[in-house]
């Protein structure tokens, strides 16, 4: 089941579910004429850094012997939703050239401001839960979702937590559903598009930790609500982001998340 939160013609907030169409009480809806909502409202998104080998070359590490012996996290809160349709607003660096001078950026310029892309999906919590085994993680998980990790490059680079960084206003669109664990394997294909252009492809790449690893592990520190999400990081061809583009993030099983950004 693919279930779809949207506000009706008459500004009602309603669940149903979606397939061609979205079917809820008796009545079918155009997903092109309801604004379509963030499948969940979580109390925080638990993002997993690292987490596929591809991109982790990408990074230019060396395999194996630069893999995280253990899952590493950072957090972003409510304020980084966005949803299905919308349009996200680039935030502006707060790094100055004088703090990023020295450091090594790879191919980013220094203070040009660079916002990229990381398609991803994320595993919805159904449930609080605690202490969770890694053999058990699907009895504590509602669904699955797309989600876009945008990313302030200049300023994740100087800071250690990545507030600045990762956890700005909008930086997490999801949607457009959550798709029941039926309905989606284990590991699904992740793929992101801007302007229509292909630029991220799982197909041919590996988690180094799965769901079930990476919920025990957070659940052995902090208590998971039911809407939180795990977005389990991203595959290789992260990017820059231009004012006007247009992102599709496609999850198997899932379907396609779409929105835009502007400066």
């Amino acid at each position: 089941m693919r279930q779809v939160r949207f506000r009706d013609r008459g500004g009602s907030v309603r669940q149903g579910e979606w397939n061609d169409v979205i079917e809820f009480g008796g009545e079918e809806y155009n997903p092109e004429t309801v604004d379509i909502l963030p499948p969940v409202e979580p109390s925080k998104i638990v993002c997993v850094a690292a987490n596929y080998i591809e991109h982790i070359k990408e990074a230019g590490r060396s395999i194996p012997e630069d893999l995280p012996p253990r899952p590493s996290f950072f957090l972003k809160g409510p304020n980084a939703i966005a949803s299905h349709g919308d349009t996200v607003t680039l935030p502006t660096p707060a790094a100055t050239q004088e703090e990023l001078a020295g450091r090594e950026k790879g191919d980013i310029e220094l203070g040009q401001g660079r916002i990229d892309y990381e398609g991803e999906f994320g595993v919805i919590i159904g449930e609080q839960c605690r202490n969770v085994s890694e053999e058990e993680y699907l009895d504590v998980v509602g669904g699955y979702t797309c989600l876009n990790d945008i990313s302030n490059r200049d300023d994740q680079d100087v800071e250690r937590n990545w507030i600045r960084g990762k956890a700005f206003d909008n930086s997490a669109p999801i949607g457009p559903v959550l798709a029941t664990p039926d309905e989606v394997p284990e590991e699904p294909r992740v793929r992101l598009w801007v302007n229509g252009e292909k630029r991220q492809d799982s197909v041919n790449d590996e988690l180094v930790f799965s769901a079930g690893r990476v919920i025990s592990e957070v659940s052995k520190f902090l208590t998971l609500e039911a809407g939180d999400i795990i977005a389990m990081g991203t595959t290789v061809g992260v990017g820059p982001l231009s004012d006007g583009d247009q992102i599709e993030i496609e999850v198997e099983g899932v379907g396609k998340l779409r929105h835009d950004v502007e400066a």
